[in-house]
């Protein structure tokens, strides 16, 4: 789940800051204040300000409801008997899903700051969200699915295995070049909206001062939790139990909405040119580290250019080439920091991929309940196909994060500020991972449990969709922990990651900074999916084609242990690489103050 502080007020540690480091709100107030002459936006009043903000908001929370529907039965709907993809495929395409939807984001904000702007970059991200996402209702029905996907192979009818060692190979899934596709355009589309719109944003309130713009955020968090409530409580609910062509319906119709809305708020709208981009400065830099000598000869080939030395150089818009080499120097430093979050994000998004396929494989409640004293023999069967969304698990994270986040910005902190023990913002990131780490270890125990009823037997049918699963007579409720755990470990890692890389970053490149910090996390995602790959290969923990769809010829158990071993030791590679960057940030801290004061 996307996180940003949800309190009027930022935590106590944010509102200190560091000496000569100016806060979030501050710089917004700056900014505002830079702006003027033919610089500051002209646009109306306070209280158009204001609806444009509310429109972003809305906006904002219609596309996360949207992404949301997708991504929450994303599992389920390739596993049913539409395109009857093996467990581990389905896992694998959320996986890739919600990896590229972070991964891309630096290609929306690098197109928004050089040719777009973020007005222009929001609108066409919609517009492309449109078709991207009608794919998935198109091919929840036959006629849909022969137009984009043709027939479905059949199947071929086999022997019994002879023994349980026995192997066959796994069917290609179908429809995957379609499905893939339109995932990608999705996550395409959906990560040039989030980051843009959040600028684009706070570009509305940013002339009615710091408190608006905290406000601002305040309500943008929120909306973004609401959208995902809306979506996991209605759309799940309707793709698991009704139709899945219903239930992907609505994050179209959201889209559309969404699309409108935006259009429709255009004339109260500020919006304000692309400023350009460092990618190219960065690029360059790391060119001139890595290959000296290629440089070399290119600036031989070059003698005009070669004469050009850095304070030689003709006036340009933009920062010089000592900012490009102080901010490289920056990056290279808190690069490393950052790479060490990559496993946490790996265990962090089994939540919508893994998490759920085992919870397809645990026994699931009815909603409502039969009534024994009930003789009607079709009411009771009507009742019974009303199972608990699984997806409805995911709302265990929300509602933590809801929950504690406000405690600890209200209480908590200033509590811990008070005795002098409020731990540092990598100490809160080295927190989250230690509960990354509880949480997949819980879900590798209960995988273990669920395993040893399934080997005596004792397994009861349920049919989900269109799906008949073998699940443990264990409930569903015994994932809650693991969901819990990982919305905590969500609040120091996420919330405090994004901390980091914003305060460390120097001013000129704090949008670039940010996007590396989600590229990153997508980085983990598309990983965490490699290595469901690979273990699915003939002979791997995940290879059991015979099991058709279930997983309990599976060893899902391994790969939980797995993910947690990976991150067990990459704690301890955080431990020794955020003591050594503290180390020389208290070493350095009043060359560098002065130093990002005069950037």
């Amino acid at each position: 789940m996307e996180i940003a502080s949800c309190d009027t007020d930022p935590p106590h540690d944010q509102r200190k800051g560091k000496p000569g480091e100016p806060t979030i709100s501050q710089e917004a107030e700056r900014e505002g204040q830079r702006l003027s002459g033919e610089e500051r936006p002209r646009g109306p009043g306070q209280g158009w300000r204001r609806a444009a903000a509310a429109a972003v908001l809305l906006v904002e929370m219609l596309e996360r409801a949207a992404f949301f529907g997708v991504s929450a039965n994303l599992v389920l709907y390739l596993n049913s008997a539409n395109f009857n993809w093996a467990g581990e495929q389905a896992s694998l395409a959320a996986l890739v899903f919600l990896g590229a939807s972070y991964l891309l984001a630096p290609v929306g904000g690098w197109l928004a700051d050089v040719y777009l702007g973020r007005y222009l970059s929001v609108a066409l991200s919609l517009l492309l969200y449109l078709p991207a996402s009608a794919v998935l209702p198109a091919t929840a029905y036959s006629d849909g699915r022969r137009s984009f996907c043709g027939e479905m192979p059949e199947i071929p009818i086999e022997p019994a295995c002879p023994s349980s060692g026995c192997q066959r190979a796994s069917p290609s899934p179908y429809c995957a070049p379609t499905l893939y596709a339109a995932l990608l355009l999705l996550a395409l589309a959906s990560s040039s909206v989030r980051t843009n719109l959040t600028s684009f944003g706070a570009d509305q309130v940013m002339d009615l001062g710091h408190h608006a713009s905290r406000c601002f955020f305040n309500w943008f968090y929120w909306s973004i939790n609401l959208g995902a409530v809306l979506s996991l409580l209605v759309v799940a609910f309707v793709q698991q139990n009704i139709s899945f062509l219903l239930g992907y319906s609505i994050p179209v119709g959201c889209v559309g909405l969404a699309f409108f809305i935006f259009l429709f708020a255009t004339p109260v709208f500020i919006t304000k040119p692309p400023t350009g981009s460092q990618v190219s400065s960065m690029i360059k830099l790391v060119l001139q580290n890595c290959c000296p000598k290629l440089c070399h000869r290119h600036s031989a080939r070059d003698p005009q250019g070669a004469q050009l030395l850095p304070d030689q150089r003709s006036p340009q818009p933009g920062p010089s080439p000592q900012e490009d080499m102080a901010n490289f120097q920056v990056l290279v430093k808190i690069l490393p920091v950052m790479v060490t979050l990559v496993p946490y994000w790996m265990v962090y998004f089994q939540m919508q991929s893994t998490f759920v396929l085992q919870g397809l494989h645990l026994q699931i409640p009815n909603i409502f309940p039969a009534n024994p004293a009930n003789s009607s023999v079709a009411l009771r069967t009507q009742s019974n196909r009303y199972l608990i969304p699984e997806a409805w698990l995911l709302l265990a994270n929300v509602v933590v994060v809801l929950i504690l986040v406000p405690l600890k910005d209200r209480w908590l902190d200033p509590f811990l500020l008070r005795h002098n023990w409020l731990p540092s913002v990598l100490k809160k990131m080295a927190l989250g991972m230690l509960f990354g780490f509880t949480s997949i270890m819980v879900a590798g125990y209960l995988e273990l449990e669920r395993l040893k009823y399934i080997r005596r037997n004792e397994t009861v049918s349920q049919q989900i969709g269109q799906v008949m699963y073998y699940a443990a007579p264990l409930s569903i409720g015994w994932q809650i922990p693991q969901y819990l755990l990982i919305g905590i470990s969500e609040i120091f890692a996420s919330i405090s990651g994004l901390e980091f890389a914003y305060s460390e970053a120097p001013r000129s490149m704090k949008g670039a900074v940010m996007g590396i910090f989600f590229c990153l996390s997508g980085v983990g995602s598309l990983l965490g999916s490699g290595l469901v790959a690979l273990l699915s290969l003939p002979g791997g923990w995940l290879h059991c084609p015979e099991d058709s769809g279930n997983i309990n010829k599976c060893h899902m158990d391994f790969y939980f242990f797995l993910l947690a071993g990976i991150q067990a030791a990459t704690f301890f590679l955080f431990l020794w690489i955020a003591g050594r960057y503290e180390r020389a940030a208290q070493a350095s801290a009043p060359r560098s103050y002065a130093s990002r004061d005069r950037g």
